[in-house]
């Protein structure tokens, strides 16, 4: 059977092919002239009546700054960090690393049987039946929800996991290396992709310092690309929303792509589907009545998975609505494997990157969101109401109602959150905006008109629970023009990313208003190998092993220090993805070390400690990801080291020989 839409090989990039068509005030040019504006402030006015803890704790090129004032009057001269453990060395092997007096333990890995009843894995018979009952592929974003409900147990839990997409040509065998072995699965193979996409919820426990999962628990759960899903919000039932699987516009099978999320004050798993274009093409996407809409996601004629030649719903020409779909957030209640997962549309249509929750002062809650590609844009949604912590089902549709908002930063070091309402500013029927329901299916466009801040790939964005600040992770953005470059940030591309930090009024106090339409903004960190790369930016007693490439994703301890997640250093910097902590207050403010570094190939992602600290856990995804790599023949057999075992993403738990909190 042949399938004209597909070509040889797919494009290596479409899940970020950098669709904004004209990204002005990129945040490349806001950081070369907020830095440009502080370093001729400080001439005039001096150091310490204009700096901010940015500005004194970042060494740029390998060569410290001049003496500053840290907050609190101090004048910092060595910057210890608060960390206690002995940093790794940079490395690339066959295997992973943690710092010394940690243990790495494996807790959940790829095709292990999670549902009651489930088959043992099987390498050579990975069957859609199967995956449906095991583990998935490709961990992403991770939460630990204690047991019993509303404890704080660290040592027993249930652990919501995202599996984001399918590394065919390590999954199967007989079908090649690269991208194009995605095209050359058979329906049976394609099904099984298809099923192991999703998410889990499995029941873990520690036990005398070894953590495991239940494996007959009535608890565990799996959902794939196929699981029947409700639509809510101002989006459900729009026309652009209906099938003829679906006239209605509110049922949708399965969730894809599912990468970071988040988590809400009632106890809800957040889940955000990222790279959903990949999976749809068709000649529609060039010459059908949406293809400008299509570019926008970056969908295109040649889709990287094969899944249209099987599926109709995955080909534009037969089913042109369905990736709108597809890029929501979607909500599930984790202690309850019988829930429906609803798509809330009410939190907009992007390559959700990361949706994770903060209470303003008033107790509504505000929702902070990545979408992650080059040149694209950071949102947050507030709820129209507080929620109430003493009737669950009070909150159950409260992401429905609210305003979405996205990101505008401005060189003095404001932040404006633009509304997203339809029949606001240019959101009209005028510009193709006939209701909510279109802004929000074309979230993107909307943005655009309103002029907001194209970022260098948003990812995770996380509040750090002990100030009140708000981080926002920028992975790269290699597609920067060469007419950006200036002094304060010399690099022609943005090829190793770095970290802003959104200030919301009231940071630092017990009055936080995440709701508020304004904030400040500042540069944490910006990535790279000082005195390597040109505008690395870090604290100043950062060690040769501490630098970092490519941010991704990010948690906080219970102490407000940040741990981050890389993705995309062996490419950028020749070093393994890894996870660095450092403190983001005091003397070690911006002072990264280096704790963990995964195998060859793969990815750290959603990190996540246990509430008594005593536990990170961490996704380990795509090990062997590397050219040429093969299922008979792979760059690492990670974690297993069998020779009938090919590698096989998995989830890990780090904990502190003996007993004790990570990094104390």
């Amino acid at each position: 059977m042949t399938y004209p839409h597909l070509p040889e090989t797919p494009p290596l990039e479409l899940e970020d092919i950098g669709s904004n068509p004209q990204p002005e005030n990129s945040i490349s040019e806001l950081v070369v002239r907020r830095l440009s504006r502080r370093a001729a402030l400080r001439g005039l006015g001096g150091a310490a009546a204009v700096a901010t803890l940015a500005d004194q704790l970042l060494a740029s090129g390998g060569q410290a700054l001049a003496q500053a004032t840290v907050q609190g009057g101090a004048p910092e001269t060595g910057g210890p960090s608060s960390l206690g453990f002995k940093e790794l060395s940079h490395q690339m092997a066959q295997r992973d690393a943690v710092a010394e007096g940690y243990e790495i333990q494996t807790l959940l890995r790829w095709g292990d049987p999670i549902l009651p009843g489930a088959p043992a894995f099987d390498p050579a018979r990975v069957t859609a039946e199967s995956q449906r009952q095991q583990f998935g592929y490709n961990s992403d974003y991770l939460d630990f929800f204690p047991l019993p409900r509303g404890s704080r147990s660290g040592e027993h839990g249930l652990l919501a996991v995202n599996h984001e997409y399918t590394n065919t040509n390590l999954m199967f065998p007989g079908i090649g290396s690269g991208n194009a072995a995605r095209l050359r699965t058979t329906e049976a193979q394609a099904r099984a992709e298809i099923a192991a996409h999703g998410m889990a919820v499995v029941e873990i426990r520690k036990q005398n310092g070894q953590w495991s999962y239940v494996a007959d628990s009535a608890m565990n759960r799996r959902i794939t690309g196929e699981t029947p899903m409700r639509v809510s919000g101002p989006a459900a039932g729009h026309a652009r929303l209906q099938t003829n699987a679906d006239p209605t516009g509110t049922r949708v099978l399965g969730t894809l792509n599912n990468c970071a999320g988040g988590n809400t004050p009632w106890g809800t798993v957040i889940t955000c589907e990222e790279n959903f274009n990949q999976y749809f093409g068709g000649d529609a996407a060039a010459s059908g009545a949406q293809a400008a809409a299509y570019k926008r996601y970056g969908i295109v004629k040649d889709a990287s998975y094969a899944w249209g030649r099987y599926e109709p719903r995955f080909d534009l020409d037969q089913e042109p609505n369905e990736p709108n779909r597809f890029g929501w957030i979607v909500e599930y209640d984790p202690y309850d494997p019988a829930s429906v997962p609803v798509k809330r549309t009410a939190l907009g249509r992007v390559k959700h990157e990361g949706c994770t929750h903060a209470v303003s002062a008033d107790g509504r809650v505000v929702f902070y969101m990545g979408d992650d590609e080059r040149f694209d844009y950071v949102y947050k949604f507030v709820t129209a109401r507080a929620w109430n912590p003493n009737d669950a089902a009070a909150n159950r549709d409260l992401l429905d109602d609210g305003t979405l908002y996205v990101a505008q930063l401005h060189d003095d070091g404001r932040v404006l959150w633009l509304p997203l309402v339809h029949g606001q500013g240019p959101l009209t029927e005028a510009n193709g905006f006939a209701n909510q329901g279109d802004v929000l299916v074309e979230t993107r466009r909307a943005a655009d008109l309103l002029k907001a801040t194209p970022m260098d790939r948003p990812e995770d964005v996380e509040t750090n629970p002990a100030t009140g600040r708000v981080y926002v992770i920028l992975t790269n953005n290699t597609n920067r023009r060469s007419e950006q470059v200036s002094k304060p940030n010399p690099r022609a591309a943005n090829a190793h990313g770095h970290i802003v930090e959104i200030i919301p009024p009231g940071a630092g106090t017990d009055k936080v208003d995440h709701a508020a339409t304004e904030a400040k903004w500042d540069i944490f960190l910006l990535a790279g190998k000082p005195g390597v790369d040109a505008g690395a930016r870090y604290h100043r007693a950062t060690s040769d092993q501490g630098w970092l490439s490519c941010p991704d994703n990010c948690a906080f301890d219970s102490k407000g220090r940040i741990w981050i997640a890389t993705d995309g250093a062996p490419t950028a910097a020749g070093v393994a993805d890894g996870l660095y902590a450092a403190d983001t207050t005091g003397a070690g403010r911006a002072l990264t070390r280096l704790f963990y570094q995964a195998p060859t190939g793969a990815e750290v992602c959603g990190p996540c400690f246990t509430p008594d600290d005593e536990t990170i856990f961490l996704a380990i995804q795509h090990p062997g990801e590397d050219t040429g790599s093969t299922f008979e023949n792979p760059s690492t057999r990670w974690p297993d080291f069998r020779p009938d075992m090919p590698p096989r993403p998995s989830v890990i738990a780090i904990v502190k020989k003996g007993g004790g909190k990570i990094g104390a």
